[in-house]
């Protein structure tokens, strides 16, 4: 009698054990599932403030100076990055002279170059075709894995030549329609254009330059720097050019528009994005993104009542389609090549 009471305790406690690990294992699953859901809800709403900065709030600077206008977009976020990653400035005795260097071309190329690049193309299209403008922008990956390609002897994927050549030329047909471009001095969607692709191959070389740094430091210690490094080089060029008396010109208006970018679609969203990518796959990350391209032409309709052609909207939708199909592609590439 004893033993059968020794055996059923030894079971209850057994099967106890058993349900606990299962509920413990529900429990685990269900966070999990929603750290997933909360993170491509960041990934998302990131590409929602950013898709409503291009559209919305930079354009609405365009009466100041296009160098003032970058460094006020980078100086005003860093200082309120100040207040709490203060901690980042331990750095400053580690980084090496490499370090340094590449610090400076990432702030050169995907903060200075790269930013009044694309402020020009948003400023020369007068609220008439931003949505082309930010799309064209969308064109960064091509770039960005071309240099890799180049400089970090990363190899291309099979595909790379059909969804890059896809992308250029539904890019074509999303800028100029059926019609030949405009050359006349009357258009300035030519020269938009042509800022938007050199905002785009900007920001892909700062793309491939930020993988030397992030392999050796985390995401806030290169955001903080980047910042810093980009709102010291647009100090010495608003000198530089006479331009720091621009602060008269800043309207009241100006102000709050600045301090919106700050909080929310500069130092806010890139945090939220970056938070968003520890959260969720690559492949979903891309996917969630797609709320840029689709919030600006959106927005572009509600706030300054622009719309697409047929042939812009096929375009724009094939452009997007191989931009998405490039990424996956890429980081399949990656991850097969890591698991070799």
């Amino acid at each position: 009698m004893q033993s059968y009471k020794r055996l059923q305790s030894i079971f209850q406690l057994r099967s106890k054990k058993h349900i606990f690990a299962h509920l413990n294992f529900i429990d685990l699953d269900n966070r999990s599932k929603s750290a997933v859901v909360m993170g491509g809800i960041a990934v998302s709403f990131s590409a929602v403030l950013w898709g409503f900065d291009g559209v919305v709030l930079t354009p609405r600077l365009y009466n100041l100076n296009i160098g003032f206008v970058v460094f006020m977009l980078h100086a005003l976020p860093f200082l309120l990055m100040n207040l709490v990653l203060f901690g980042q400035y331990k750095y400053l005795n580690r980084f090496s002279g490499n370090d340094y260097l590449v610090f400076t071309l990432i702030a050169l190329f995907g903060g200075a170059i790269g930013t009044m690049a694309i402020v020009k193309a948003l400023f020369l299209v007068n609220f008439q075709k931003l949505t082309i403008v930010v799309l064209l922008q969308k064109m960064q990956p091509i770039f960005a894995i071309a240099l890799a390609a180049i400089f970090l002897k990363e190899k291309l994927g099979k595909n790379y030549i059909l969804w890059a050549g896809l992308a250029i030329i539904a890019g074509y047909f999303l800028t100029f329609g059926t019609k030949l471009p405009n050359l006349d001095s009357g258009s300035e969607t030519v020269y938009a254009s042509l800022f938007a692709l050199l905002a785009a191959f900007s920001f892909g070389s700062s793309t491939v330059l930020s993988k030397k740094i992030l392999n050796r430091y985390s995401f806030y210690t290169a955001t903080f720097y980047r910042y810093g490094f980009t709102g010291l080089i647009m100090t010495f060029f608003i000198l530089i050019t006479g331009k720091i008396n621009e602060f008269e010109n800043v309207t009241t208006d100006n102000w709050i528009i600045f301090l919106i970018i700050a909080v929310t679609t500069g130092s806010g969203a890139i945090f939220l994005y970056y938070y968003g990518l520890k959260k969720v796959r690559a492949i979903i990350a891309t996917i969630c993104e797609l709320f840029f391209p689709l919030s600006a032409i959106i927005f572009d309709y509600i706030f300054n009542d622009q719309h697409l052609s047929f042939v812009q909207w096929i375009s724009a939708a094939l452009m997007i389609f191989a931009i998405v199909n490039l990424n996956i592609s890429n980081r399949k590439r990656k991850l097969k090549n890591r698991h070799a």
